[in-house]
């Protein structure tokens, strides 16, 4: 089969690699999109993986083409969304039902080979199947918009809140979605350029406004960016009683001045980080919820596609993202065109 194993950091090519390994409890889904998340980009050019060679990619869809075991045939055939995170299912938080916080995970697409491959061996556990109106593309968007939905909810969010969401990439406009679902009076997303404005001006009741010149302070402020910058910023954009979530995937330590951490203490604000998604096959969680709000088109997954790319030209999708050299939101590759 065809996919892109990353050898080295910055070496990979679209080649043969052996068929994925098939076990008891797993299937081998065959991809039909696969989103390129902002994590990959240092993971691809600058950190690498965890070991080498590696196929990276992990917010996708697909269909179940092959399953180990009898019991799980009802699978093959399915189109289904995928939940990468594979927790150890013993330690303390796994017990809890906690996955997302699993102290010995297994991660598709970082860990383990992912989606920028035709074919990839999943957990049975790991499927979420799909509504018949819910397209590849629109599932493979699920584990952001779960990650989004997860960080949104730390806010439990009040009808008079004002919420602000610092960063301009998917995930901050997903998260903006959800804020108006979730009922906030108000949701602005903050940029350092205009570069993005048209994108936020086509989403229904999301205000735009250039972080260096918003003078409103908010009751609710999550941090997209990962930057000292961000998270800066996000401190002195709460107001006194606020709270602010840290999301962003951080890009080295973190410092800020005397004055500004201050401003924790005496507008007592309250600091949250967020990690993932809640997930629990076939229960309530993020990722159902996800679902059914794809399921009713609650959230407008199509303002957030900014590029789409074919199999055959993945590394241009990802020196994209990589220059920065054109404005982007969610950049998504397509595979197995040929077939459904």
């Amino acid at each position: 089969m065809k996919a892109y194993p990353l050898r080295a950091v910055g070496l990979l090519n679209y080649e043969d690699v052996p068929y994925p390994e098939l076990k008891p409890g797993w299937c081998i889904v065959k991809v039909k999109a696969a989103g390129i998340c902002s994590s990959d980009i240092p993971r691809i050019f600058k950190k690498g993986t965890y070991h080498f060679p590696t196929v990276c990619g992990h917010e996708f869809s697909g269909v179940v083409s092959e399953v180990c075991d009898e019991e799980n045939k009802c699978y093959i055939g399915k189109r289904v969304g995928v939940f990468p995170l594979i927790p150890c299912r013993n330690c303390d938080q796994c017990l809890q039902g906690k996955y997302e916080m699993c102290s010995n995970y297994d991660y598709i697409g970082s860990r383990r080979d992912g989606a920028f491959a035709e074919y990839v061996s999943v957990p049975i556990w790991n499927l979420i199947e799909l509504d018949n109106n819910i397209s590849f593309e629109d599932a493979a968007m699920m584990e952001p918009l779960a990650v989004s939905l997860h960080a949104m909810k730390q806010f439990n969010i009040k009808s008079t809140d004002n919420v602000a969401i610092v960063g301009t990439g998917m995930i901050a406009f997903a998260a903006a979605q959800w804020g108006i679902a979730l009922g906030a009076k108000s949701v602005t997303v903050l940029g350092r350029s205009n570069s993005k404005k048209k994108l936020a001006d086509n989403i229904p009741d999301i205000r735009f406004d250039l972080i260096n010149e918003c003078k409103q302070q908010f009751d609710c402020v999550l941090e997209a960016v990962g930057s000292n910058e961000a998270i800066n910023k996000s401190i002195l954009l709460a107001k006194a009683g606020g709270r602010i979530v840290l999301m962003g995937n951080p890009e080295g330590d973190f410092n800020c001045s005397q004055d500004v951490y201050w401003k924790i203490l005496r507008k007592q604000l309250v600091v949250m980080g967020t990690w993932n998604s809640s997930y629990e096959n076939n229960k309530c969680c993020d990722w159902s919820e996800v679902k059914n709000a794809l399921s009713k088109n609650l959230i407008n997954v199509n303002t957030l596609i900014s590029h789409r790319f074919d199999q055959m030209h993945v590394i241009e999708a990802l020196e994209l993202m990589n220059s920065h050299n054109e404005p982007y939101c969610k950049v998504m590759t397509i595979w197995n065109k040929e077939n459904c």
